[in-house]
């Protein structure tokens, strides 16, 4: 009997709480706006077939290679304690040569280049 009534006092407040806090809420059309994505300066209400600036997209692949070549690189600096050094300085320099050609290739095609 106890038990009923603390579940019956639980839903109770519960409804109660739900109903004062959808009354007290204030939302407007204008707080619609406010709570729409607003993804990489584009309006998402606007027409969806509006060019995409492939500027844009390059830099984040760039950070992107870039952001995975950190988590990486972080565990062959740890791993040089318990690896034979001839391996290690092989392995590392052949990453480091990927990157740098990776990044004379971006620089070449002028993918670095923020002006345009």
């Amino acid at each position: 009997m106890m038990l009923m009534k603390s579940m019956l006092l639980i839903v109770m407040l519960m409804l109660t709480l739900t109903i004062m806090i959808t009354l007290i809420s204030k939302k407007s059309m204008t707080d619609m706006q406010k709570m729409s994505p607003f993804e990489c300066g584009f309006n998402p209400m606007s027409n969806k077939r509006l060019p995409f600036s492939i500027h844009f997209f390059m830099i984040a692949i760039i950070f992107l290679i870039f952001d995975v070549e950190i988590v990486i690189i972080m565990p062959m600096i740890y791993s040089i304690k318990f690896s034979m050094i001839k391996f290690w300085s092989l392995t590392c320099t052949s990453f480091i040569m990927i990157l740098l050609l990776g990044l004379y290739y971006e620089w070449y095609n002028g993918l670095l280049n923020w002006t345009n």
